[in-house]
């Protein structure tokens, strides 16, 4: 491939929507180029990389056994209304009818067209275990595509599903792909960590992500000293034993103007009601913070939750404790509606389904019988103190909303926890009989009895993954690929317009052509200046760069390792070993 011929356009500066390395680096080094919002064309060096993150993928998904199918993007709604996805997953869901007037959806997922398929050309026991998988483009639309090909609204992603007769087997198929996931991302060649992860919509027992470390990333896992890793959604709170109520304190109501916020109180409770054994902290306060839920099907329904006053509530944490609702402020129309409700001062005693305002009140795990809180009065200006719970309110559950911090214990008492980021590239899931039981999916047993087959559910994003790799190999010039996944292997420059220079190096191209290197030949005329060149070898990112200048009358040219820098000069009858080693 000569860069003179290349379909390629690199570009000096940012894309003015670009937030992240990987986004600005792949669109200026002409890697994929924008079309829309969350859309993006793949060019021929992009098109290169992707097709070896495939080729990784099909080898150890081989290597498992599993079988390679594909299934149309374009999907009938009846599958997805069968398994109640076409109305879970709401506004994400791209649907559309055909000329015929039947509803019809772009697959965000295919575990119903999978359960289907082996459901109608299946029927025993003996036919199981059984994995297939595809690398195939799906459709999410996302309400806020960003960061490229991160998170996009049409990506590429391998999707693979067992199928087992029993737990036992699904537990095998799990770890066989565990297995195979952690092989393929050890070639990819950047860190990762494997997390516990929340089920979510997809449901099942059992659910790990396999995420890119990366202050970019967009989901917070957390890991302890003793080796427990979480995906910050999966965190469970360890509650603390409830406390006896005899001897507490009636609860009772105080004036507290001007103190609509909890810094405000808390300073407020010092001045006005100082405690003999402390000052009084944050964590002493309860913050109800009111969100409207939509629901799949469209209704609306008002949540109140409750969190000690030092936490904040962590918007994913809630999303995924809703899902597949979602979650939509509470405005000023919502608090009209619902007088009962004293902005700034709201109170148990407003909420829950039995109380007048008839809202749902969910509280943290922290919020045991017998623990006391100060908290708002429901009237302006006024809060409670000593209101004990369990005593004088109860909620209507518990859910898993507070932020989760650095040096918060881990659930596994495995030490205190320690907050990072990282991209999401791989998630298996132990499904069970989820997609099975609502699509009839059963075969015979050995003794002749009807039993529902048991899934798990395996997805790797395929064009993520090319921007992880970016992520975490590039410096201030441009990427630096892994030789696994390069576009080239060399990068050949010429450096000069001497009629001798030019003739060695379309030599050497050969020579290295020839020895079986996939070279990128930057033949451009002299017009590109040479530090146009060196600029470009550098954006694009090829491991090897080789440059064939003056030298070249001695029978030497120049090596250059991108991703380390090191030059060295090679004496061109030693070239091949050279970059064979």
């Amino acid at each position: 491939m000569r860069m003179s011929k290349l379909f390629l356009r690199t570009l000096r500066d940012d894309p003015a929507d670009a937030e992240v390395a990987s986004h600005k680096l792949l669109v200026r080094a002409g890697y994929v180029r924008r079309v829309a919002p969350g859309i993006y064309s793949w060019l021929p060096l992009g098109l290169k990389v992707l097709a070896k993150v495939e080729k990784i993928i099909r080898e150890e998904m081989a290597e498992i056994g599993s079988q390679e199918v594909r299934f149309p993007a374009l999907l009938p709604r009846e599958p997805y209304e069968a398994s109640n996805r076409w109305t879970e997953y709401g506004p994400n869901l791209f649907r559309l009818q055909d000329r015929r007037g039947n509803d019809m959806l772009l697959g965000p997922t295919h575990e119903e067209m999978f359960a289907l398929l082996v459901k109608d050309l299946y029927s025993s026991y003996k036919d199981l275990p059984l994995s297939l998988f595809q690398i195939q483009t799906k459709y999410r639309d996302e309400a806020r595509p960003r960061a490229g090909i991160l998170r996009g609204r049409e990506f590429i992603m391998k999707d693979s599903y067992s199928f087992d007769v029993d737990d036992a087997g699904l537990e095998a198929s799990y770890q066989a792909h565990r297995e195979a996931y952690v092989r393929i991302f050890d070639r990819l060649g950047f860190d990762y960590v494997i997390v516990h992860a929340d089920s979510g919509a997809m449901g099942g027992s059992a659910s790990e992500e396999f995420l890119a470390v990366s202050e970019t990333g967009e989901d917070t896992f957390v890991r302890s000293p003793g080796g427990y890793a979480a995906n910050v959604e999966a965190v469970t709170t360890i509650a603390p034993d409830p406390v006896p109520f005899d001897g507490l304190p009636a609860a009772h109501a105080e004036q507290t103007p001007d103190t609509p916020t909890i810094a405000t109180l808390v300073a407020h409770l010092d001045e006005a009601f100082p405690r003999d054994d402390r000052p009084w902290h944050a964590s002493d306060t309860l913050k109800n913070v009111l969100v409207m839920l939509r629901h799949p099907d469209g209704t609306r329904e008002p949540l109140a939750i409750g969190v000690p006053g030092d936490r904040e509530v962590d918007a994913k944490r809630l999303e995924a404790a809703v899902s597949p609702a979602e979650v939509e402020p509470f405005d000023e129309k919502e608090f009209a509606a619902n007088p009962a409700l004293v902005k700034g001062y709201i109170g148990p005693g407003a909420l829950g389904a039995d109380n007048a305002s008839g809202i749902r009140y969910l509280t943290d795990p922290r919020v045991v019988d017998g623990t006391r809180w100060v908290t708002g009065a429901n009237e302006k200006g006024s809060h409670v103190i000593d209101l004990v719970a369990g005593r004088d309110f109860t909620s209507d559950g518990t859910i898993e909303a507070a932020e989760v911090r650095a040096g918060d214990p881990a659930p596994d008492g495995s030490g205190p926890l320690e907050l990072a980021r990282g991209i999401e590239v791989g998630h298996i899931f132990q499904l069970g009989r989820k997609y099975a039981e609502v699509l009839d999916l059963k075969v015979l047993d050995e003794n002749g009895k009807l039993v529902t087959v048991t899934m798990g559910s395996y997805g790797v994003g395929v064009s993520r993954a090319v921007a992880a790799v970016a992520e975490y190999s590039h410096d201030d010039a441009g990427l630096i690929w892994p030789k696994e996944l390069a576009p080239f292997d060399v990068h050949l420059i010429v450096a000069g317009k001497d009629e001798t220079v030019v003739a060695g190096a379309e030599q050497v191209y050969a020579d290295l052509v020839g020895e079986g290197f996939d070279v990128l030949f930057d033949d451009r005329p002299g017009k590109v200046s040479l530090g146009v060149k060196f600029k470009d070898a550098e954006l694009v990112g090829v491991p090897t760069i080789v440059v064939v200048g003056k030298g070249f009358v001695d029978g030497v040219v120049e090596v250059k390792d991108r991703a380390t820098g090191e030059r060295q000069d090679a004496a061109l009858a030693d070239l091949i070993a050279t970059l064979r080693a």
